[in-house]
């Protein structure tokens, strides 16, 4: 299905007042204050683009890659965290650990933090918000193009130094748009935006700054196609099987295949299997049933220009 942000939106906000509020005693009182909080944050989502200043300003500094929270020692004290799309809201059952948080928050510029006089998520926390300052939204609810794009850039000009290959849209595009997320669009980032970090990485992967283009995902293709795929791989590792190896070689469309098939109950019925071509040029799992003549599998993996010889 394809990604549409007002229905993500409405779902994702649903969660973040349901797991927030459906512990209370006095749900009234804490959804008006919820309420106001979500016109100041924005949407709840699932995960920030590793370029957002709620991540980046605490790392500054530090080499070390950091794609959530939880990689964050100024971070150590959230407890029941919701994120929006302006910062978070974290519900520590400590009232040290609430204040600890705080201090640590407001030493850092751009970034701010404070206490809540109502509960959330249950009667005995102490509610922290967490908010980069800096993060202005757009009429539709996303961050504002210009900032995106410029902490999108630092960021990634950053990580070129210790990088060893070139990561593809489709590898990474969730580290860059957040969670939920469509193909060019999430609830963070407006499709105008997303288009231009989509034509932003690939003019840097172009020039050669990272290393040689790693491609993995396939999620440029359809979803019927990356089946396909998956399909004709493993049914012909099933047809060509000799029922005693383990692994061995066939040659499909030109190109040779290793095959490792495990009989999974030693009965013959399900046969779990993986075929793969190159070091990692295609890789493609899953498991066939005799009963039924049936397949199930993960998505495949690899270099889009060979899987679609599978097609």
């Amino acid at each position: 299905m394809d990604f549409r942000a007002p229905s993500a939106a409405a779902e994702r906000n649903a969660y973040a007042i349901k797991y927030l509020i459906e512990n209370l005693n006095d749900q009234e009182m804490a959804m008006r204050e919820l309420d106001g909080l979500m016109l100041e944050l924005g949407n709840a989502i699932e995960s920030f683009p590793d370029w957002h200043p709620i991540l980046t300003i605490p790392n500054q500094g530090l080499t070390e890659y950091v794609s959530s929270l939880g990689q964050l020692k100024t971070y150590d004290t959230i407890d029941h965290t919701v994120m929006f799309v302006r910062g978070f809201i974290t519900c520590p059952y400590s009232e040290d650990k609430a204040n600890q948080l705080i201090s640590a928050v407001n030493v850092m510029t751009g970034l701010h933090a404070y206490r809540l006089q109502v509960s959330l998520y249950a009667d005995r926390t102490y509610p922290v918000v967490v908010e980069a300052t800096e993060v202005e939204l757009e009429a539709d609810g996303t961050i504002r193009s210009r900032d995106a794009l410029i902490w999108f850039i630092q960021q990634t000009i950053k990580e070129a130094w210790d990088s060893q290959v070139a990561e593809t849209w489709w590898n990474i595009r969730s580290l860059i748009l957040g969670c939920p997320h469509g193909s060019r669009s999430s609830l963070l980032v407006n499709q105008h935006t997303g288009v231009h970090m989509r034509k932003i990485l690939e003019a840097l992967n172009n020039s050669g700054m990272f290393g040689p283009i790693q491609e993995v995902s396939l999620d440029m293709l359809s979803r019927k196609k990356r089946n396909k795929i998956s399909e004709t791989l493993i049914r012909a590792a099933v047809t060509n099987w000799d029922k005693c190896s383990e692994t061995f070689n066939i040659e499909l469309r030109g190109e040779t295949c290793k095959v490792n098939i495990r009989d999974t109950w030693d009965d013959g019925n399900e046969l779990s299997i993986r075929v793969k071509i190159g070091k990692f040029d295609l890789y493609v799992s899953g498991f066939y049933y005799a009963d039924g003549d049936r397949i199930d599998h993960l998505d495949p993996k690899g270099k889009r220009a060979l899987a679609e010889k599978f097609l």
